[in-house]
């Protein structure tokens, strides 16, 4: 099963970044992410046998029990050169980044591989279909977006379903599949 470790937005703050992507004009090289799905990435664990979940989700318990509640909120945007454009994050995004480490040692402790990669907070909004795709515009029209503050209460654990039935433009649809509430949380 298709893994990640995850900060799930509450609606209203979603609902505030839906305002502001419909404002954006459609780009046809643009692949929009399905706001259902929208996400903080922590750790991506990719395809998990499922015997090491329960041993993931025991170390998960732990980094979630290691970590506060904390505050957040979407703020501006960004992009990956022509891959990717994202919303970025304010508050304490220190916070942020050690539950992800924390995510991220969870998923090697249990034997998976992690991308080692440094971590960069952001939710995606779209893909580009190619690498010189000009995202610039679109980081710039969202770079006065500020969402509601949010405690982050909450480590997820969610499943990726890839699409199988070939229909373009069909995206992955998510499922939480674990949560662990952080102490100190309302």
């Amino acid at each position: 099963m298709r893994l990640f470790a995850a900060v799930l937005p509450p609606a209203p703050v979603l609902a505030e970044l839906g305002r502001a992507v419909d404002r954006l004009a459609d780009h046809d090289g643009l692949r929009w992410t399905g706001r259902p799905g929208w996400h903080l990435t922590l750790a991506f664990y990719g395809d998990v046998p499922e015997a090491t979940v329960p041993e993931l989700t025991e170390r998960l318990a732990r980094a979630a029990a290691r970590t506060e509640a904390f505050e957040l909120a979407l703020r501006g945007g960004g992009h990956f050169g022509g891959r990717a454009l994202w919303a970025g994050v304010r508050g304490d995004v220190a916070a942020l980044g050690r539950l992800a480490e924390r995510a991220e040692a969870a998923g090697r402790r249990a034997g998976l591989p992690g991308e080692h990669r440094r971590y960069r907070p952001h939710l995606t909004l779209a893909r580009g279909s190619r690498a010189d795709l000009g995202l610039g515009p679109y980081a710039e029209a969202l770079v006065a977006f500020e969402s509601a503050a949010w405690t982050v209460d909450e480590l997820a654990l969610v499943r990726s379903n890839l699409p199988v039935s070939g229909v373009p433009g069909e995206r992955p649809r998510y499922e939480k599949v674990a949560a662990w509430t952080l102490p100190g949380a309302r």
